[in-house]
């Protein structure tokens, strides 16, 4: 007799577990990036705005990025999906899929690749785009709220906003002055050699690497840092939520002031690293940063 009950049990367990599984429809908007890691520029070929428009037209709610979001986006970044369009074209045809990732970069879905014949960059990039978007038609995405989505806070909702301090200004002097060193250090080897006594120099220490330990994610926490707009910069904060920098803007590009210490955040690459020194030990640590 126990057997049959213990089935039901197990049975009525499997069930709830396979309702309560987050899927697509969980999610309330979709984020296009301003570029695409394939294209050279920004919205080229209008790449950009044709899947933000197709996403629409397929009844998701798309939003740019950068651009105002909802408010309770502002407030839950876990609420929006991150798009991304990838290019497998080859010799022959342009391929073009879609990549849907949810704010701790786990692939949620991805379509099938939409091809075209085109020759052309910009007919072949549309029409290919068009066909990848026809396989999310099936889907037929609908928006049902889930409570271990939007119970998740990403943002505060008054983020402080403090002055310039002291420290701030010096370490800007800091950068003017080191790039006026690396310029000089260019300049130098840009001269013919000057037969002189040999002198030894000491080469500089190298730059210890700080070793980037992958981060197990628990209850909607992750190691993304995601960048909320204040005065003259921003603050980066994590998901459970709290702030953890915040950084300054310089007159250089993607380069930042950490407010309160003697760091600075700024761009290598495709990735953000923070740099600053313990003792005389120039230390760097890479960071996964969400703007």
């Amino acid at each position: 007799m126990k057997t049959p009950f213990l089935s039901i049990i197990v049975a009525s367990f499997i069930t709830l577990s396979a309702f309560s599984q987050i899927s697509i429809n969980n999610y309330k908007y979709v984020i296009v990036p301003e570029k695409f890691d394939f294209l050279k520029t920004q919205d080229e070929f209008q790449l950009n705005s044709l899947t933000k428009f197709l996403f629409n037209k397929y009844g998701f709610e798309a939003v740019m990025e950068g651009s105002e979001y909802p408010a309770d986006l502002a407030l839950n970044r876990c609420l929006a999906l991150d798009a991304d369009v990838l290019n497998e074209s080859n010799l022959f045809k342009t391929k073009l899929k879609i990549e849907l990732k949810d704010c701790n970069d786990k692939l949620v879905h991805e379509t099938g690749l939409g091809e075209s014949r085109e020759k052309e960059y910009k007919k072949a990039y549309n029409f290919a785009l068009r066909e990848a978007f026809k396989k999310l038609e099936p889907l037929n995405y609908n928006y049902v709220p889930n409570e271990s989505i939007t119970s998740i806070t990403t943002a505060t909702q008054s983020p402080a906003k403090k002055e310039v301090t002291q420290e701030i200004a010096e370490l800007k002097k800091e950068i003017q002055n080191l790039k006026k060193e690396k310029q000089a250090e260019v300049t130098a080897v840009e001269k013919p050699k000057v037969e002189t006594p040999e002198v030894k120099v000491q080469e500089p220490k190298p730059v210890k690497q700080l070793e980037v330990k992958e981060t197990t994610v628990i209850e909607g926490v992750s190691n993304v840092l995601y960048a909320q707009e204040i005065e003259n910069g921003f603050q980066l904060v994590d998901s459970s939520p709290k702030v953890v920098y915040r950084i300054k803007k310089t007159n250089l590009n993607d380069v930042f002031l950490v407010e309160g210490s003697s760091a600075i955040i700024y761009k290598k690459g495709n990735d953000w690293v923070i740099e600053y020194y313990t003792g005389a030990t120039l230390e760097q640590e890479a960071l996964n940063i969400k703007f």
